[in-house]
C-alpha cells in the first residue's frame, strides 16, 4: 500500500493516512448569517476541516467541549467552550453570533465502548444533535453538513458499498449516527433544514503543515498505533480477530487521508449554498486493505519489527467496509488529492 500526492506534502504523517451572506429574520430583526459553526471543530477531522475552510477565506466559529479535542489544533480561531447537551449554552450560542451554516462533527466514536455503554453514545450523539438541530430550527439556520459514517451499513451485502444500500448497524455507534441521518430527514420535511451527511470511512494522515494531526489519548485508531510499535513507544500491535472471511482472516477497511474528507466538507457546504436538495455521500477511496496489509506496509516502509499479538474480535466490528464514492465524485466533484495502492 502507497500513498501517492498529486503535490508534495511537507511533514507528511507516515501512513498517517466570502461567504454567502444570507438576510434572516431572527428575535426581530435582520441579521446576516457570515460564519460556518463547527461542531466538534477542536478533534481530529474537524481540525482539518476548519483548515480547510480557513484556506477558502471562511469565517469560521468552533465549538467544541475540549473532551476529546484539542486548543493547539484550533489555534487562533475563534473557539467557544461548551457541550451541546447544554440547551442555553447552544441558544446563546446562536444568538451572540451570526451562523449562516453547521457543520457537525461532535460525537463519540469508540465502536468498542458503544456496545459497552449505548446509552452514553446516544445521549452524546443523538440528544446532542437533536438540541443542536432545535437551536438551529429557533435561530432560522438552516444548512448543515453532518459528520455520519461507513458504520450505519453493519454487515454489506454488496462491495464497494453504494448508498441505496441496506443500513442495519452491528453496533450502537453506527446506530446513533443512522438515528441522526433519520432525524435530518424528517427535519428537512418539516423545518426545511437542508442537510448532506457524509458517510466516511476511516480517516487517516495529518495536514500538510504537520501543525495537525491525529492525537488521541488513549491512541485507538489502527495506523498511528501501528507507527507507535513501529517507533518503539509500545511493544506490540494487537490484531483483533483473524478468523473473519477475509483473504488472511482480518478485517478489511477502507482509507480516505483527511484532508480529502476535510474537502469533501468544503464541497458539500457548497452544495447546500446553491439552493440543491439533501443528499447522502459515501466517503472513501473504493480500495480495502486488511489490518495485515497495513502492519506488513508499516514493516517495509520503516524497516522495523513490529511484534503482532492476536486478540478476539471486538463486539461491533463488520468483517468488511469499502466504499463506493462515484456519486460524490460525479455530483460534487470530488476527488481525492491522496490516493493508495499496494507497494
Amino acid at each position: 500500500m502507497r500513498i501517492c500526492s498529486k503535490k508534495p506534502y511537507a511533514k507528511q504523517y507516515a501512513y498517517g493516512f466570502a461567504v454567502l451572506s444570507k438576510h434572516n429574520k431572527h428575535r426581530g430583526k435582520v441579521v446576516f448569517k457570515v460564519a460556518v459553526l463547527v461542531t466538534g471543530g477542536a478533534g481530529y477531522i474537524g481540525s482539518h476541516t476548519v483548515a480547510e475552510l480557513v484556506e477558502k477565506n471562511e469565517e469560521v466559529i468552533v465549538v467544541d467541549n475540549l473532551e476529546k479535542g484539542h486548543r493547539d489544533a484550533v489555534a487562533g480561531q475563534k473557539l467557544i467552550v461548551g457541550d451541546l447537551r447544554d440547551k442555553e449554552f447552544l441558544a446563546k450560542v446562536f444568538s451572540e453570533n451570526d451562523i449562516e451554516a453547521v457543520i457537525h462533527f461532535a460525537a463519540y466514536i469508540e465502536v468498542g465502548e458503544s456496545v459497552q455503554n449505548p446509552l452514553k453514545y446516544y445521549n452524546n450523539n443523538v440528544v446532542a444533535t437533536l438540541n443542536l438541530l432545535t437551536a438551529m430550527k429557533d435561530a432560522g439556520v438552516d444548512k448543515i453538513v453532518f459528520s455520519s459514517t461507513a458504520a450505519t451499513y453493519g454487515e454489506p451485502e454488496n462491495v464497494p458499498i453504494l448508498e441505496t444500500d441496506r443500513t442495519f448497524p452491528t453496533n450502537p455507534y453506527g446506530e446513533t449516527k443512522l438515528a441522526v441521518e433519520k432525524a435530518l430527514k424528517w427535519c428537512d420535511r418539516a423545518y426545511g433544514t437542508k442537510y448532506v451527511a457524509l458517510r466516511y470511512f476511516n480517516a487517516s494522515g495529518a495536514h500538510e503543515s504537520g501543525e495537525i494531526g491525529e492525537d488521541h489519548s488513549p491512541e485507538s485508531h489502527l495506523i498511528p498505533l501501528i507507527i507507535q510499535a513501529a517507533l518503539g513507544k509500545r511493544e506490540s500491535i494487537k490484531i483483533f480477530g483473524n478468523d473473519y472471511n477475509t483473504p488472511d482472516g482480518t478485517c478489511i477497511r477502507d482509507y480516505i487521508h483527511v484532508s480529502d474528507l476535510a474537502n469533501a466538507h468544503y464541497l458539500a457546504l457548497q452544495r447546500l449554498r446553491e439552493g440543491k436538495e439533501s443528499e447522502i455521500y459515501n466517503l472513501g477511496n473504493g480500495k480495502g486493505f486488511s489490518v495485515k496489509e497495513v502492519i506488513d506496509v508499516v514493516r517495509k516502509v520503516t524497516g522495523r519489527p513490529i511484534k503482532v499479538e492476536d486478540a478476539p474480535r471486538r463486539p461491533g466490528d463488520p468483517a468488511i467496509l469499502v466504499a463506493s464514492s462515484d456519486k460524490i465524485r460525479k455530483e460534487l466533484n470530488w476527488q481525492p488529492r491522496m490516493l493508495i495502492s499496494k507497494r
